[in-house]
């Protein structure tokens, strides 16, 4: 552990107990909203998702009151399922939940792109957390511009609009090129931004770097791999270096701006197979180091984030990717480093074939408690919790959060 990831350390640590010292208080005083019952040194946390209105706001244009009501019900539901984090998506498709300088107002909030929805939207998602003793992790989509790709349909003063020659079409969708220096560095200066106006708690990017694969499509970056690819001769290993020149340099800017801050990844859940490799985990599934061109066990070991959290979406026992053979080997990956291991849990997924055993994500938190690396999950997602998950997550707070 080097002197700066021991700091992060015993900083982490005192977040902890300084919000917990909050709910405490809040509690006391009788404050609006309900409070956190008490400090957790584990993370118990719940994505709030706003690309395409999943959890919040529940649909654009409603208005600022609407929409704080939503959030506020949201956030009390995460008390209620004594929860102690919020990992609230403000950056969704190259857009903004704050008056960004460098970003248009999201569409996702008033329904047309660059519109001012009446207030700062991430000053109130921060401070109501903040009011409830939960933590408040800003969740940023890195690359993505758009969930279609006419760059047309974009506000004229959109920076990918503004600089084509920093985008490529794919999959119908639109989307800034992780190997053009200057589109990383917009990229990351739009979510600076954020992080040095806010009182965040965390920083937090999803899986999406390079698009996900569409049968038939080849990424558009031969040109640009033709003149920024260095001495690269393997366009993966290019774009994987990409990749790891963003979240490095997120991380350090993070903790320069707030080293109080923690800043992590929810990654793919399977970095390599081992067919592929043999430090891969013994699955026969995608593989992010491949597909996404996401090297995500080299960040932890690098110690490029505070913590990785891998979106294990799979139940125990499931033949290509058995959440019970995924969780121990993400359980030594981290082991012997000072990044934290949360696990990425599929609430979405409840209900579905493989899933219908309201039991299942208990089990996955028992299975959890026999790997000393993990240190906490995270629940996909908020509405999931009060909708095809209810049962399953009462059962999780009554097994394993109560008492």
């Amino acid at each position: 552990m080097t002197r700066a990831q021991g700091l992060r350390r015993i900083r982490a640590d005192l977040l902890v107990l300084a919000l917990g010292v909050v709910a405490v208080l809040l509690s006391a005083s009788g404050a609006t909203g309900a409070a956190a019952k008490a400090p957790s040194t584990a993370v118990r946390g719940v994505w709030i998702a706003s690309v395409t209105n999943i959890d919040w706001p529940s649909k654009p244009g409603l208005s600022a009151a609407q929409q704080q009501a939503e959030y506020r019900e949201l956030l009390d539901q995460a008390v209620d399922n004594e929860l102690n984090a919020v990992f609230v998506q403000v950056r969704p498709t190259a857009d903004a939940f704050w008056p960004s300088p460098h970003e248009p107002w999201s569409h996702w909030l008033t329904g047309q792109q660059g519109v001012d929805p009446g207030y700062d939207p991430l000053r109130f998602l921060v401070d109501e957390a903040h009011q409830r003793g939960l933590q408040f992790h800003a969740w940023f989509n890195p690359y993505r511009v758009s969930m279609q790709d006419d760059p047309q349909q974009l506000v004229p003063e959109h920076p990918a609009r503004q600089h084509p020659e920093w985008t490529f079409r794919y999959g119908g969708k639109l989307y800034f090129d992780p190997g053009v220096p200057a589109a990383r560095e917009f990229v990351t200066e739009a979510i600076m931004d954020a992080v040095r106006d806010y009182d965040v708690d965390g920083v937090h990017l999803d899986d999406y770097f390079y698009p996900y694969p569409v049968e038939g499509e080849e990424i558009p970056d031969g040109d640009t791999f033709a003149e920024h690819g260095g001495d690269f001769t393997d366009i993966g290993d290019w774009r994987r270096h990409n990749v790891n020149q963003l979240v490095s340099e997120l991380d350090a800017q993070v903790h320069e701006v707030r080293p109080d801050a923690r800043f992590g990844v929810s990654p793919f859940g399977i970095w390599r197979n081992a067919s592929s490799d043999p430090n891969g985990s013994d699955t026969n599934g995608l593989e992010s180091y491949s597909a996404i061109y996401a090297d995500t066990r080299r960040w932890v070991e690098e110690g490029w984030v505070d913590y990785i959290a891998p979106q294990v979406y799979w139940p125990i026992g499931h033949a290509a990717a058995d959440y019970a053979t995924l969780v121990p080997w993400w359980s030594d990956v981290v082991a012997g480093t000072d990044v934290d291991l949360l696990i990425g849990q599929a609430a979405y997924r409840v209900g579905q074939e493989g899933w219908t055993d309201p039991g299942e994500l208990s089990d996955h938190l028992d299975l959890n408690a026999e790997n000393p690396g993990v240190t906490g999950d995270i629940y996909f997602s908020a509405r999931s919790l009060t909708t095809n998950a209810a049962e399953a997550m009462a059962q999780v707070v009554a097994d394993h959060y109560s008492g």
